[in-house]
């Protein structure tokens, strides 16, 4: 049996018909970036997330570097950041000049640890970026309250969390602003590239809109320095079709991690705690084993994909040898980078490839 970590086919079926009609449409008109689609998807996704306002954008590192330009960081600026993520998080921040101060994560949730962030606060401090990772919201309340006693703002990375739930509240909702990406393997994947930024502040919703488009507020005129950061009809299309299934595709997920977590019960294996009062989207599953890279490669041998979020931590990554930056000490992200492994998870997976994954999980075991 062959089962992928992620079945990419499997979230085009259900939508193909329409999808291609709707591409000739577009096509038809030739109207091939902020046109309709994008509009509408625009007001779709904010309303999906509980916020009122919504900017479309061509990437989540897009996403990601207008609202911190959009909130007011610079140069000279830092901005915290847990070291465990995908470096975009990290490379937005160098983007607008800033300095990431990196942190550890907690040692059961591995979102950003709060008490860390508080101590990393200095002078310099602009902003706090709170990452949502694995479908997992980060602990959203602790994080505002130091934000709002050293007037940081809060720009939640929500690439891996669209729809989570933090005490009610969806992600992206909390903070300033939240910025998601649409990468094709995420819960809500374009067939391509997209990106977006949540938030209630309209002035800020506004600045995002002007760096998308090269700062342009007429024809001729150009009120900023902007960029090329549009997101096209195509894809805006692709995300508005597979919107309305975003729940209940989270709602499978669930159900998957579930079955894994009763199959696992037995077996020395960390397994990821869900945060009390929250729901997390379970973007992967991950696991923790201390022999993580021989599991992997039996797991490869019997045609299981799998996936490492992530081998080299952030701190530790070549690129920023050159680049300003700070990171406390990293036990538990250190230890993660070892032992973490994603195994297949997305909506369609089937009982009898669940189980057939399980039971070569527990053969190794």
């Amino acid at each position: 049996m062959k089962v992928p970590l992620v079945d990419l086919r499997a979230s085009l079926d259900p939508i193909k018909d329409e999808l291609f009609a709707r591409f000739e449409q577009i096509l038809d008109g030739m109207q091939l970036f902020l046109g309709p689609n994008v509009q509408a998807f625009e007001q779709e996704f904010a309303r999906f997330c509980g916020v009122d306002h919504g900017v479309a954008v061509s990437s989540g590192t897009d996403a990601l570097a207008a609202t911190l330009r959009a909130v007011g960081v610079g140069p000279g600026d830092e901005v915290i950041v847990p070291s465990l993520t995908f470096f975009a998080s990290i490379e937005a921040i160098v983007h607008v000049g800033a300095t990431p101060v990196m942190v550890d994560v907690e040692p059961q949730t591995l979102t950003i640890d709060p008490q860390r962030v508080g101590q990393a606060v200095t002078d310099a401090t602009r902003a706090v970026m709170p990452v949502h990772l694995y479908g997992q919201p980060a602990d959203m309340d602790p994080i505002l309250e130091i934000a709002g006693r050293h007037d940081l703002r809060v720009v939640e990375d929500c690439a891996q969390a669209h729809g989570a739930r933090y005490k009610g509240r969806r992600c992206g909702g909390m903070g300033d602003a939240g910025a998601f990406s649409f990468y094709f393997t995420k819960n809500l994947g374009a067939f391509g590239e997209g990106g977006f930024v949540t938030t209630r502040n309209s002035d800020l919703a506004e600045r995002v809109r002007l760096l998308r488009h090269h700062g342009q507020v007429s024809k001729f005129e150009h009120a900023r320095i902007g960029s090329n950061l549009r997101l096209d009809e195509l894809q805006a299309a692709v995300l508005r079709l597979k919107l309305p299934h975003l729940e209940s595709n989270n709602q499978c997920r669930a159900a998957i991690a579930q079955r894994y977590d009763e199959l696992f019960a037995d077996l020395p294996i960390k397994l990821l705690p869900t945060r009390g009062d929250c729901q997390s989207v379970y973007h992967v599953y991950p696991i923790r084993v201390a022999q993580r890279d021989a599991l992997r490669d039996h797991l490869e041998a019997q045609g299981i994909g799998t996936g490492i979020h992530y081998k080299i931590p952030g701190h530790r990554q070549p690129a920023l040898r050159d680049v300003p930056h700070r990171a406390a000490d990293m036990p538990v992200t250190e230890a993660v980078c070892r032992e973490l492994l994603s195994i297949p998870m997305y909506p369609q997976l089937g009982d009898d490839q669940i189980e057939y994954v399980a039971h070569y999980v527990r053969a190794f075991m």
